[in-house]
């Protein structure tokens, strides 16, 4: 049982707690809650950043990868200095001078279809922020298989998207809801989708798409609002418009 809230978490948390749809039933399930991020990137970084100053009690990270100069200029939760650094030290850093409340586990693995069971263990929530399709599809096997909601996003050059999957759960008419092979039945071949170090990206991006990654999960864990649940949201950062499109179910029960 997670200890109510100090009088310092009350005043840090006073502007959710003010909120008719979270209060402080809504901030105190947001300290119970454990959250495993796939990534400390670009998406991962605003994630981190926002789950962590909104109070979630317990956020993993999963990478295996150092900060390099290159990463700067989006993944805003490392700086200069933590060049050379594990990104989850660099992350963990960043953490606990956010938000000293907050427990951080950094793990230095990559989620595979192999490891994913024992890596959920313990986890509310997932949330990728990963940039290869093995890991995406890999990650929303495991989500589905541990029945816990999987937020996910991706991005390109000046566009973004996000959805979250919850393929254990019946919708409202009654049938299950849709899983990331329903919305993406196989990964392109390689070599179709170039990484961002060939195609480029603009920073900001990875910021817009993440901080909805993160609203995404708050939504989840306090119970506000309509979570993306076959729903996916398209962002175009040059027209600066937003689209928001509706997916089914197209396998059968079991597959």
């Amino acid at each position: 049982m997670t200890d109510p809230l100090s009088a310092a978490e009350i005043d840090r948390y006073r502007r959710h707690i003010v909120l008719a749809e979270i209060g402080g039933a809504g901030q105190q399930k947001l300290k119970q809650a454990n959250v495993l991020i796939i990534g400390a990137g670009g998406l991962g970084a605003p994630v981190i950043q926002y789950l962590a100053a909104a109070g979630i009690g317990h956020i993993g990270v999963l990478d295996d990868d150092t900060v390099s100069l290159s990463n700067l200029q989006r993944q805003i939760i490392h700086d200069t200095a933590g060049i050379g650094m594990a990104k989850i030290a660099s992350a963990e850093t960043a953490v606990t001078r956010l938000n000293p409340h907050v427990r951080f586990s950094g793990i230095a693995e990559r989620l595979t279809a192999d490891n994913a069971a024992s890596l959920l263990a313990g986890y509310d929530i997932l949330v990728d922020g990963s940039d290869n399709f093995d890991t995406r599809y890999a990650s929303a096997d495991a989500a589905e298989a541990a029945r816990i909601p999987l937020v996910t996003g991706a991005v390109g050059r000046f566009d973004g998207s996000l959805t979250v999957l919850k393929p254990y759960e019946q919708s409202a008419d009654g049938r299950l809801n849709p899983g990331y092979r329903d919305l993406f039945p196989s990964a392109p071949p390689p070599g179709v989708v170039p990484a961002c170090a060939e195609a480029g990206i603009v920073g900001a991006l990875t910021g817009v798409i993440g901080t909805l990654m993160a609203m995404e999960v708050i939504k989840l864990v306090t119970g506000a609002g309509e979570p993306l649940v076959g729903r996916l949201m398209l962002y175009d950062g040059l027209a600066a418009r937003f689209e928001t499109l509706k997916y089914a179910r197209r396998r059968t029960t079991g597959t």
